[in-house]
């Protein structure tokens, strides 16, 4: 059984990894630690606040329909709002495009004692980008850039060194990609069309998306590989059951804020 409790390192095939793995959880239980991991999580995230010395980045990636929103919505529920920011990266505005691509991301970065969650992040420009080469043309890059063979492994370099700078001046940083199987998204895509509430998240363009599967998966691989760090780690999380998809991701990240060893301030001069 992949372990998703441990980081992803080195080369992997998604296809070897079962997205409706459970292991040995069961449902019944791993339902009851969904409510006490977000009280320690909010327990910790307070010490967090308090304490005014760390933050913590959560970076959600994943196809369309992966549960971005589900796990943000889970996440958020056992953090203090005051120390919580929520960022949805969509497509960069026209004074994001006139910067480097970590610029909009940068200025998002959770301060001190705060937690940010990221729903897309910096990671679709080695995703999304790699599997849509064309979007290179519309960032206005020079050409002695856009015509380089290995201009996204410049880019991952580019990214171990932000996140690196990121973790060496106190952010704690947890990246996890959603692992949805083709089936589940295609019987999400269908629910969102039958909900009225749900409608608004489904457009056409969702499905020729998914016409590009393969090429996400292996652009998916390919990132993992070159970005997961011991100071940024990737954790492939099977994502087709929604209720693991949570109880993993509140394992992991209680697991790792407990590891910083947080204590609360003494009285302010």
């Amino acid at each position: 059984m992949y372990n998703v409790l441990r980081p992803a390192k080195g080369t992997m095939e998604l296809a070897e990894i079962d997205p409706r793995e459970t292991g040995d959880v069961k449902e019944t239980a791993a339902r009851k630690a969904l409510e006490r991991n977000q009280k320690r999580l909010y327990d910790l995230h307070y010490m967090m606040f308090a304490e005014n010395r760390r933050a913590l980045l959560i970076i959600l990636h994943g196809i369309d329909a992966s549960g971005k929103d589900g796990a943000v919505r889970y996440l958020a529920g056992g953090l203090n709002p005051q120390g919580c920011k929520v960022h949805s990266f969509k497509a960069p505005s026209e004074l994001e495009i006139d910067h480097d691509y970590l610029w909009r991301i940068h200025i998002a970065c959770p301060g001190r004692g705060e937690v940010g969650i990221f729903n897309r992040s910096h990671y679709e420009e080695v995703t999304t980008v790699k599997v849509h080469p064309e979007l290179l043309e519309k960032q206005f890059l020079p050409p002695e850039i856009l015509e380089q063979k290995d201009i996204f492994e410049q880019r991952y370099r580019q990214i171990r060194d932000f996140e690196r700078a990121l973790s060496e001046n106190g952010t704690v940083i947890l990246k996890f990609l959603l692992h949805i199987s083709r089936d589940e998204q295609q019987e999400r895509f269908d629910a969102r069309q039958k909900d009225p509430k749900k409608l608004w998240k489904f457009s056409p363009k969702d499905l020729a998306e998914r016409e590009h599967w393969d090429d996400y998966m292996k652009s998916y691989e390919e990132m993992v590989a070159a970005t997961s760090t011991e100071h940024a780690p990737w954790y492939i999380i099977p994502a087709d059951r929604k209720w693991y998809r949570n109880y993993v991701l509140g394992e992991i990240i209680v697991q790792r804020l407990q590891e910083l060893k947080m204590e609360f301030p003494g009285i302010q001069a």
